[in-house]
């Protein structure tokens, strides 16, 4: 079969690699759909956390599977993945969050992904497609890791909750944060992004970064309070030591967003709001439950994050465009055949 293989930062190649075959346990499926998404972007830059080379990337997943499951799933029926496979007895397992194991092997990081025709992966990673169209199926997983930020958050209603970074895992982010019933500032520092915010997603405020009338507005915003939660979703260094200062006094932060360095936040700054800081890592099968509900019930309309679509024998040509800001890749599609 033909696989696309990031053999290096920078290098992708297809190569011929063989067909996984039935074994007990797992289910092979027929990849109709990748999603790219901030991980495999980073993958090819060399600037993401926990990679090896070589590595077939994409763990954005919708397919059929190809043989009846004992799990109940049909032949040929289209699913999605959870892409987190862990190791089911460590104390992060045995506590019931399998999302943070300590051993977990994710699709496409630790371990070889989706981007090839045929993937076969674990059944207890198998979730049923309700109906939905591969395209949908395929942002299943960026929408549950925003799910999963906002549960982690504890968002009530009517909290002002503060999301930096526009981007598909802020979007979703945004997007729960209204489920839950929240008062949600979008952040970012490209316009265009703030403007898809506004317009597609009916945020009612939103913020240019880094600019001297940054916290004014917040304030005017919060009635003077500030955000009650502040929802990192950039994974950028400078980002995140600046998120403390946005956040109300008793506030949560939570950081979706990953980089690979040490995080430098204000001591005072958040000693003096008794901050609680928080990891939001992966997702849960509740989550994913909870997104293929919300698409079902047409409570999230998730295609229009879609922003570009190629078919995967024109990706390695293009997907280096992808990380230039200009070319406003959002939610680059990718299309088998």
């Amino acid at each position: 079969m033909n696989s696309l293989v990031c053999s290096r930062p920078g290098l992708f190649e297809y190569k011929k690699t063989a067909e996984p075959r039935q074994k007990s346990g797992h289910s092979i499926i027929k990849i109709r759909r990748i999603g790219v998404c901030g991980t495999d972007l980073h993958a090819f830059e060399g600037t993401q956390p926990y990679f090896d080379y070589p590595r077939i990337l994409g763990h954005e997943l919708a397919g059929d599977i190809l043989e009846d499951s004992p799990n109940g799933f049909s032949a040929g029926e289209a699913v999605t993945i959870i892409p987190y496979y862990p190791c089911g007895h460590c104390i992060a397992c045995r506590s019931g969050k399998p999302n943070c194991c300590v051993s977990i092997q994710v699709c496409g990081v630790h371990v070889d992904g989706g981007m090839r025709e045929y993937l076969q992966v674990p059944d207890f990673a198998l979730m049923h497609g309700e109906g939905l169209p591969y395209d949908t199926l395929a942002l299943v997983e960026p929408f549950a890791i925003g799910a999963h930020g906002i549960q982690r958050a504890s968002v009530m209603p009517g909290e002002f909750v503060l999301v930096v970074g526009a981007g598909p895992i802020g979007l979703a982010a945004m997007e729960f944060a209204r489920i839950a019933g929240a008062r949600v500032i979008a952040m970012d520092i490209n316009e265009r992004r703030l403007r898809f915010c506004r317009d597609k997603l009916h945020i009612s405020h939103s913020l240019l970064s880094g600019t001297a009338d940054t916290i004014p507005e917040l304030k005017e915003i919060t009635n003077g309070d500030m955000p009650v939660v502040v929802i990192d979703a950039t994974g950028n260094k400078r980002a995140i030591s600046n998120g403390i200062d946005y956040l109300a006094h008793g506030g949560r932060y939570i950081l979706i967003g990953l980089q690979k360095e040490d995080i430098c936040i204000s001591h005072p700054e958040f000693h003096k709001r008794e901050t609680s800081l928080l990891g939001s890592r992966n997702a849960t099968r509740k989550d994913f439950e909870l997104v293929i509900s919300c698409f079902r019930e047409r409570r999230i309309k998730p295609d229009s994050l879609i922003s570009h679509r190629v078919p995967f024998t024109e990706v390695k040509d293009v997907f280096s465009s992808w990380l230039d800001p200009a070319n406003g890749a959002l939610k680059p599609m990718i299309e088998m055949s």
